[in-house]
């Protein structure tokens, strides 16, 4: 009987640590509330062509702060109100829009993430 290769046999663990490692953002969001789940969908299809929404990211425009520095600069509840209401940026490239009282619990909800 011919003895089994050593890498043949490895094969299993790095086929499974590579999907792992490929599924390791379902899993983070997996782990957030429905609040902060829905908060990261509505921000994704609203605000992420402009901000970064994520926790690493630089925002694709410039002018546009990312979602993690936002509770440097305001306590995070704070924001219901504008976002309830419309917020009306100082700079003409920003759309005006603003989100339904449940939406608004979402995106606070998911804010909130990006502090820890």
């Amino acid at each position: 009987m011919k003895p089994k290769h050593r890498a043949h046999c490895r094969w299993p663990a790095i086929a499974l640590g590579a999907i792992a490692f490929c599924l390791s953002g379902d899993v983070a969001l997996a782990q957030q509330s429905p609040h902060e789940q829905r908060g990261l969908t509505l921000l994704r299809a609203h605000c992420e062509q402009c901000h970064a929404i994520d926790k690493v990211s630089e925002s694709p425009l410039a002018v546009a702060p990312p979602f993690r520095t936002l509770h440097l600069k305001y306590p995070i509840e704070s924001l219901e109100r504008p976002l309830a209401e419309g917020i009306i940026a100082k700079h003409p490239t920003m759309p005006q829009f603003r989100f339904e009282s449940d939406q608004v619990v979402d995106v606070i909800a998911y804010l909130k993430t990006l502090e820890r």
